[in-house]
């Protein structure tokens, strides 16, 4: 699977960004798998931050960001979106989008990664 993230930009502290992610690769393939967000600050660890179920839907969340940001997919489409609201300085990091066949949370049950997207907030 090839991913294609964009969407990240500058915005203060407040405001809403939200990043996509184009899919591709053999359509049968997505119904196996988990679509996850994942962010890297400077000097800190990739943590996840979001993730879907292709086939089901079903979306899972880190606490810090439970209630302000939303995934979602469009299979129509084959990208997954990130609606990221009441965003916070903390929110500062380069934004990555990830597939897994293997996992839900975390990074390194992800087989296949997109380029970062920068996202920054200003306070």
């Amino acid at each position: 699977v090839q991913l294609q993230a964009s969407g990240g930009g500058l915005v203060q502290a407040g405001g809403s960004l939200r990043l996509s992610c184009a899919a591709s690769g053999p359509g049968r393939i997505f119904s196996s798998k988990v679509m996850g967000w994942f962010r890297q600050a400077p000097g800190m660890e990739r943590e996840f931050v979001a993730s879907i179920r292709w086939g089901a839907g079903t979306t899972y969340y880190a606490d810090s960001v439970r209630g302000r940001f939303t995934i979602s997919r469009d299979k129509a489409m084959n990208t997954v979106y990130l609606q990221m609201d009441s965003l916070k300085p903390e929110d500062t990091a380069v934004y990555f989008c990830a597939a897994s066949s293997r996992g839900i949370t975390t990074p390194r049950m992800f087989e296949d990664w997109g380029q970062g997207t920068l996202v920054t907030v200003s306070s």
